[in-house]
């Protein structure tokens, strides 16, 4: 069983500076406030995404990351979570790297997620928390959550929802997907594997190709 413990949005903001230059980010999430929210192509309504090079777009419309990671995080990295520690928009419980594959969907009320790829270490993480290990933890462990794309719009409950996770066969997990880029001792077939899933990003599809080669 899979739980919706909140649906998370931020706006940009400054977070801090890298090289002396401010950054801003919409890493800072928080609940929201209602009871129900609107999920939409481009995300959840209210929710914005400051460097669309990176985040956003349909293939990264929601970021997921699951809250049984978050024992882990207090224990390795004396790290205390709460909904969206990690920039997430959905905080989940009962599903996780381990257990979800590229091309699974989630779907509750109206709507309807498909999961698109992992999502990449960022180094804003460490900026946002005043830290300089998260991003590292993440790569090293694959507690890392992942994105997706919103197969049907409409609106939802925003927090304490049960949600059917309908699982796509055969598919590589989003841990198997995250090491194909970012593990290199990660066999051929597997980065293989990964690259051929039709539900992949076209981001996540190329990065994997140039290992490859």
């Amino acid at each position: 069983m899979v739980t919706l413990l909140s649906v998370n949005c931020g706006v940009g903001r400054v977070i801090g500076q890298r090289n002396g230059r401010p950054v801003r980010s919409a890493i800072s999430k928080s609940p929201v406030t209602g009871d129900r929210v609107f999920f939409g192509r481009e995300g959840v309504a209210g929710d914005q995404q400051s460097n669309r090079l990176l985040h956003g777009g349909v293939d990264q419309a929601i970021c997921a990351y699951d809250a049984g990671h978050w024992p882990w995080w207090h224990t390795e990295k004396n790290l205390t979570c709460s909904e969206g520690t990690f920039g997430e928009n959905l905080t989940l419980l009962g599903a996780n790297e381990d257990s979800v594959c590229i091309g699974d969907r989630f779907a509750w009320d109206e709507v309807i997620l498909e999961v698109t790829q992992p999502r990449g270490p960022c180094a804003n993480i460490d900026l946002y928390h005043g830290r300089v290990d998260l991003a590292q933890a993440i790569t090293r462990s694959g507690r890392c959550g992942w994105y997706m794309r919103v197969i049907r719009e409409g609106d939802a409950s925003a927090r304490n929802a049960i949600i059917r996770h309908i699982r796509a066969p055969g598919k590589p997990t989003v841990k198997e997907a995250f090491v194909a880029r970012y593990d290199s001792r990660t066999p051929l077939a597997l980065r293989r594997r990964v690259h051929e899933i039709s539900q992949l990003s076209s981001n996540w599809r190329r990065a994997i190709s140039r290992g490859l080669s």
